[in-house]
C-alpha cells in the first residue's frame, strides 16, 4: 500500500486553500449523513443523487427527483464506504492546494467541478446501459492529480510504503497510481471501482488545466529544494 502523506509546498501562498478545505468538510460531513441513514433513506439519496449511466444516456428512465444532467455534479460528494472517503480525501489534501494556489480558488472551483462532470460522461458514454449507480469525487480528484503532474511533476512527496515514510518525486507517486488505472481498466477488473471514470477525470484534468491555467503558471515547474536530493527514510 502506497499512500501519499503531504508534499513539500515550496509555494509562499497568497491565499489560504479555502475551497480545497471546505470541499474536504463537505464530503465528510455528506459522508457522515450517509453513515447515519437508513438503508431506504439511503436507496433514495442513490436513487436522486448518483449518476446512473442508463439515466444520464436516457437508455432508463431517471429512478430520483434530480435530472439525471445535474447528478454529475451531486455523484461527487457521495461515498461508498470509509476507504473510499479516506483515500479521496487524502489525495485532495496533498494535492488539491497546489492546484487552487495556481489557479485561484474560483477557477479551482470550477476546475474541480468540471473534471468530475468530465470523469462521469466519460464512464457513462462508456457504459450506456448500466444501471449501477457512480459515486465518490474520485474522477475530479484524478483531474487535480493530472493537474499537479503537468504543474509540479519533481516535486516532494512524503509517502507512506511497506511502514515508512519516503519522500520521492510526484512523477513517481502520480505515475504509479495513473499505471495501476490503465492496468485495471485494460484487464477490466470487476471489483467495484470505476477504473474508467479515473481516466476520464484524468484526461478532463489534463485538458482543463491547460486552458484554464493562468498566463503566469508555467508548466513542469521542477523545484529544487536544497538538501533533498534522494528519498529519506523516517
Amino acid at each position: 500500500m502506497v499512500f501519499p502523506l503531504y508534499d513539500d509546498n515550496p509555494f509562499k501562498r497568497a491565499r489560504v486553500p479555502y475551497v480545497t478545505w471546505g470541499l474536504i468538510v463537505l464530503n465528510v460531513g455528506i459522508f457522515l449523513f450517509e453513515v447515519g441513514a437508513t438503508d431506504d433513506a439511503m436507496k433514495a439519496l442513490l436513487a436522486s443523487f448518483a449518476a446512473t449511466p442508463a439515466a444520464i444516456t436516457h437508455q432508463a428512465p431517471t429512478a430520483g427527483w434530480l435530472p439525471p444532467e445535474l447528478t454529475l455534479v451531486s455523484y461527487m460528494f457521495l461515498h461508498g464506504g470509509w476507504e473510499h472517503i479516506l483515500g479521496n480525501m487524502i489525495y485532495l489534501w496533498v494535492f488539491g492546494d497546489d492546484i487552487e494556489d495556481a489557479l485561484g480558488p474560483v477557477r479551482f472551483l470550477a476546475f474541480y467541478l468540471l473534471a468530475g462532470i468530465g470523469a462521469g460522461l466519460f464512464f457513462a458514454y462508456l457504459n450506456r446501459k448500466s444501471t449501477m449507480p457512480l459515486v465518490g469525487a474520485s474522477g475530479a480528484i484524478s483531474g487535480i492529480l493530472a493537474a499537479y503532474l503537468l504543474l509540479r511533476p519533481c516535486a516532494k512527496v512524503s509517502v507512506f510504503v511497506l511502514r515508512a515514510v519516503v519522500r520521492v518525486r510526484a512523477y513517481w507517486v502520480i505515475g504509479g497510481w495513473v499505471l495501476l488505472q490503465l492496468y485495471q481498466i485494460a484487464n477490466q477488473t470487476n471489483d467495484g471501482v470505476a477504473y474508467v471514470a479515473h481516466g476520464g477525470g484524468l484526461i478532463a484534468g489534463a485538458l482543463l488545466f491547460l486552458v484554464m491555467r493562468p498566463a503566469g503558471v508555467h508548466l513542469f515547474e521542477c523545484i529544487e529544494q536544497p538538501g533533498e536530493e534522494g528519498a529519506t527514510v523516517s
